[in-house]
């Protein structure tokens, strides 16, 4: 019988039972793809990560991140997490991930990831498509910076703007997803992901909804937090844009996610760091 070990962090918070949970096998090595897709499907998180050896040995790990149902090319909170837990390994990780390369650097033990791609624009989803999804009135869409949009820097959501108080009110309704997924197949099979955000004082408020992927909301996303830090300094002619993002309190899992934004070279690049908490550590047999 093989043995692998495991710990769960919980991340984008300062605090145990806050923020996004995770499940990391530090040592993946011996593990099937079906395997690893089944772990993922066990723990019931929105993602579990497997670290491998790098096939270039200047980068520290080889990390596969699994949602309930699929391996995915980039995720914030995963990467936040394992870069926690491998954190002896040094102050600057560099980890393989299908989207590409992401570099973290860690401070005060606080990793801080960049997303591997700039940012991306793709198709408008037609704002009464977007809200009836998210059981709001067209009404509730702001539209006047933009319209809801495909974005991605390495993993692909459809971002929108509301209002407060329909941010609070949202809810998703996986009939109606499936059946927009079917006129609005931008983000590729099997998952229409859905990130609402309202601004509110000096900081925004978003919400996160993927029920096609097992996820109905999920309390911190990093790989969502970071398009919108860079579409929101597109909407700008700063060369810098910082974005404090809370996310989960309606789930009772508060989180804060601190994101930049910055114009570089091959278009605007974005990062996103935040605290963990260790919570769980254990073994599964095979």
């Amino acid at each position: 019988m093989r043995t692998f070990q495991f710990v769960t962090v919980d991340v984008f918070t300062d605090r145990r039972f806050g923020g996004n949970p995770l499940a990391v096998f530090p040592d993946a090595q011996g593990l099937t793809d079906a395997e690893m897709q089944s772990l993922a499907a066990e723990f019931n998180l929105s993602e579990t990560t497997f670290v491998l050896p790098p096939a270039d040995p200047a980068n520290t790990a080889r990390v596969r991140i699994f949602n309930r149902k699929n391996e995915m090319p980039f995720a914030g909170h995963p990467n936040v997490g394992t870069a926690w837990v491998l954190r002896d390994r040094g102050a600057k990780l560099r980890f393989e991930e299908i989207a590409g390369l992401v570099e973290v650097e860690i401070a005060d033990e606080k990793p801080i990831i960049a997303a591997p791609q700039p940012l991306q624009l793709g198709a408008e989803m037609p704002v009464d498509l977007l809200a009836g999804c998210v059981g709001l009135a067209a009404s509730d869409v702001v539209t006047r910076n933009h319209k809801p949009v495909l974005a991605t820097v390495g993993n692909s959501f459809v971002i929108a703007e509301v209002t407060g108080e329909a941010l609070t009110r949202a809810a998703p309704d996986l009939g109606k997803i499936r059946e927009a997924h079917k006129s609005y197949d931008a983000p590729g099979p099997g998952r229409l992901p859905l990130y609402l955000y309202a601004h509110a004082g000096d900081r925004v408020r978003t919400r996160m909804f993927s029920p096609m992927s097992g996820t109905v909301e999920d309390p911190a996303t990093g790989s969502a937090a970071t398009p919108l830090a860079a579409l929101l300094l597109s909407l700008k002619k700063d060369a810098r844009h910082n974005v404090t993002i809370v996310q989960g309190v309606e789930m009772g899992r508060p989180s804060l996610l601190l994101c930049t934004a910055h114009r570089a070279a091959d278009g605007i690049r974005a990062t996103v760091g935040g605290g963990c908490v260790p919570v769980l550590k254990g073994e599964v047999s095979l």
